[in-house]
């Protein structure tokens, strides 16, 4: 017996390079060992990700695409919490060495500074 895949639909992904460049020019990010994540307001009931991984956090691509499925996975659990919200996720170099469950540990954390952020400012 096989398990349906819940992937991320393209509605909720970044996909255009103009919508990354206004994500990453915005004044709210925050910064960990592993990753800046930058957010901006869309007009969408839903928020959107943009993801960055680039051959500066490994050179092999077997390191990087499970980097980007961490993320995808840790923003399609908690997606409901960033309704018209853009956000880009950028991994640093050390996110290409940590351990899978470091990676969530640390994404959680920035969610949840996110959440409580985004809910100040509205």
């Amino acid at each position: 017996m096989t398990t349906a895949r819940c992937g991320l639909s393209k509605s909720y992904r970044l996909l255009k390079p103009a919508e990354f460049k206004v994500t990453l020019k915005s004044s709210t990010r925050w910064r960990d060992d592993f990753f800046g994540v930058y957010t901006a307001p869309n007009l969408h009931p839903y928020g959107r990700l943009g993801i960055v991984v680039s051959r500066k956090t490994s050179p092999r691509a077997v390191v990087r695409n499970r980097v980007k499925r961490q993320i995808r996975e840790s923003f399609r659990c908690q997606k409901e919490k960033f309704s018209g919200l853009d956000i880009v996720v950028v991994a640093n170099p050390r996110a290409g060495k940590a351990e899978s469950i470091s990676l969530r540990a640390s994404l959680q954390q920035i969610w949840d500074k996110v959440e409580k952020q985004c809910k100040k400012s509205s």
